[in-house]
Formats: C-alpha cells, structure tokens, sequence
C-alpha cells in the first residue's frame, strides 16, 4: 500500500489491513518522499540547501510518524507489515510502481488523492499514474 499521511490514504490503509488479514498477505507500506520540483534550475539549487534539508528532515520524520502507526495498526490485526521509505523522490508513481515491481507485489492499494489538495474529477494524479504504470493489480479506495 502506498500511503502519505491523506484521509483518503488512510482509509485505503484500512482496507489493505482487512485484506491482508483476510487472505494472509503480508503488507509493504510505502512512503515515497518527493523532492520538490521548485528547488533545483538549470544552473543548480533554487532554493538554498539548508532549506531543503530541512524540509528533507521534516518529510522524513513525518513519514516516519505515519507507517509506523500503520505497521502497529496492522501488526494489532495480526498482519506482517514492512514500512519502506523512499527519500529524495522525483516521481511519486515512479518510486511506488517500481518498488512494487521489485518486490513482485499483487496487489497496489492507494488512496483517490492525497495530501497535495490537487482535485481531479475522478481521482488523484498518483493513483492515476499508479493504475496505468503498475505491473500488477491496483485497488483505488475513495
């Protein structure tokens, strides 16, 4: 499952739960850290580095904070979770479809849209990108 902190990544965290605990399946949190697009030019940083490495500190704290409240949510329903952050991400769908593929994951569950507050008419630009990039099945919870 591929979460960032959303209402909707949590309710989608609650289904890959009762799913896992359901079927016996084992769950990979994901937590992709994406790397602003604003802070690099052409000729080097657009914003200065110890910004970013704030920024970059704050991200992986809070990261930090929310699959861990995950992997006890589901260790509590008797499920075997592994949390995997991925710092310094350019490309969100990237990071989770590629991780993933790597871990012959079968099932990707995501969230409708996510902290950005970014609206579609249907659905997030993740989990958009996720369903047409994903080697495997991909359940969208609204």
């Amino acid at each position: 499952m591929a979460v960032d902190g959303s209402d909707n990544a949590g309710r989608a965290a609650q289904v890959a739960i009762t799913l896992a605990e359901k079927f016996g399946a084992e769950l990979l949190i994901c937590y992709a850290i994406q790397t602003p697009f604003y802070s690099f030019q052409q000729d080097g940083l657009a914003v200065p580095a110890d910004v970013l490495k704030d920024y970059i500190a704050a991200a992986q704290e809070d990261a930090n904070t929310i699959v861990n409240k995950l992997v006890h949510q589901a260790e509590a329903a008797h499920v075997k979770a592994e949390a995997v952050i991925q710092p310094n991400t350019f490309s969100v769908v990237e990071a989770i479809v590629n991780l993933a593929a790597s871990r012959s994951v079968d099932l990707i569950v995501v969230g409708t849209r996510g902290r950005t507050g970014f609206k579609k008419l249907l659905m997030g630009s993740v989990s958009s990108g996720v369903m047409n990039h994903a080697h495997c099945s991909v359940l969208v919870v609204r």
